[in-house]
């Protein structure tokens, strides 16, 4: 796309647009008028090129964006890993300190995070100003971790999904990776359609909540370091900080028995081109996508319907639980990035993907089935890995996310 990113740069009055001819790279998953949208799979090589650009795609235009080309993501974009076996992994890059990302195991490069995984990576290596990706159980926020950047996931249907390849219309939400908090805000107001608003509190009068439950278990040592450093600048930065227990967190593990939302939802759009992929050209899916979505077709209607009833009771309790705080914050991912070795492709090494994939996205999946908004900034130190904590709230809430997003980044800048 450098022809056309030159030819975009000369547009009378860009500079006095918002994005002014920025760079911004776009995931393989959004339509763009002439291209064909292929969802980093081989199964859509065949398909006809877009006759419209995506709404999201749309709105970065009209703001004045560059767009410098498609990236690369997990197939479908099913894994929070950011393996791609038909189009190669892009190794994580450390956004922070401009640096490749190095395993602790010796096996070379690290797992960007999925499933935007290209996308981060173009945005930590300066590549890209910003990279718009999708986020339905962590897809911005987990690479964003990886890569030492700002994900920015906001409320379901606040950013149009139409134009992108589905993968749980229950769950999928638009949103951009950037290097700054600020950055990330500016992208929200292009692709939201809505100003942010500032909150003129002092930070004496914000009040954080740190969730126990769970996401705080399994921590390795790189991470509970940084998250535990960060709560106590945020803390010294007069922000009230509160520890709570958020038992409801536990029930998510029964909403997810048969595969949620993404496995029914995902299976029903993919039942027509499953049925045309079968025996030996069945190999064209990722075979741990393929399993995935495959799950879909076991969950009863019935189960469906009972889903939707049971989250809805779910959501209401841990509103209730979380009212009278401005945002909670938490652990992005509970380890760093693991090598890209680790979880190759290989039906020997399938045992650990999907244990490092439940992993990743535990924290940030929680956030997506909440119904809420979140942020993932970095927090991590020059001898440390990539390391992010999360900051979240409920439905609509935005504009406070993004306000106490901005303080927690100032107070984490400070000494």
């Amino acid at each position: 796309m450098a022809e056309s990113a030159r030819e975009a740069i000369k547009t009378p009055g860009i500079a006095e647009r918002p994005l002014a001819g920025l760079a911004v790279s776009i995931k393989d998953l959004f339509d763009i008028a002439g291209q064909r949208t292929q969802a980093g799979s081989m199964v859509m090589a065949g398909c006809e090129p877009a006759t419209a650009d995506a709404p999201a795609v749309a709105r970065l235009r009209a703001a004045g964006a560059t767009l410098v080309g498609r990236t690369n993501m997990t197939e479908f974009a099913f894994s929070g890993i950011g393996i791609n076996p038909h189009h190669g992994t892009p190794a994580a890059w450390d956004g922070v300190h401009n640096r490749a990302v190095v395993a602790r195991d010796g096996l070379g490069g690290c797992i960007p995070g999925g499933s935007s995984s290209g996308g981060a990576v173009s945005v930590a290596a300066g590549a890209a100003f910003a990279a718009l990706g999708s986020d339905t159980g962590g897809s911005l926020r987990i690479p964003a971790a990886f890569n030492g950047i700002v994900g920015f996931k906001g409320s379901w249907g606040l950013v149009p999904t139409e134009g992108a390849v589905p993968l749980s219309s229950t769950l999928d939400t638009v949103g951009a990776m950037t290097r700054s908090v600020r950055d990330c805000v500016l992208l929200h107001e292009v692709l939201s359609g809505q100003p942010a608003t500032a909150d003129p509190r002092p930070v004496a009068a914000r009040r954080y909540a740190v969730v126990r439950t769970m996401f705080q278990d399994g921590l390795d040592a790189d991470v509970a370091a940084a998250f535990g450093r960060s709560i106590d600048q945020v803390a010294r930065s007069g922000a009230q900080v509160v520890e709570i227990d958020l038992p409801d967190i536990l029930d998510l593990k029964d909403l997810q028995a048969h595969g949620g939302f993404t496995a029914a939802e995902s299976f029903a759009w993919h039942r027509p081109l499953l049925q045309a992929h079968t025996g030996p050209s069945g190999l064209a899916y990722d075979p741990r996508v393929r399993f995935r979505i495959e799950r879909g077709a076991e969950m009863k209607a019935w189960e469906y319907i009972d889903l939707f009833a049971t989250r809805k009771r779910w959501i209401s309790g841990i509103t209730e639980r979380l009212r009278g705080f401005d945002a909670v914050i938490s652990p992005t991912v509970p380890i760093v990035s693991p090598s890209i070795a680790s979880v190759a492709p290989g039906a020997e090494r399938d045992a650990e993907f999907f244990r490092v994939n439940t992993l990743v996205l535990r924290n940030t999946s929680v956030v997506n089935m909440f119904n809420g908004c979140a942020l993932s900034m970095p927090c991590h130190r020059d001898s440390e890995m990539p390391v992010s904590l999360m900051v979240w709230h409920g439905f609509g809430q935005d504009q406070a996310v993004l306000a106490a997003s901005l303080q927690i980044e100032q107070a984490l800048a400070r000494p």
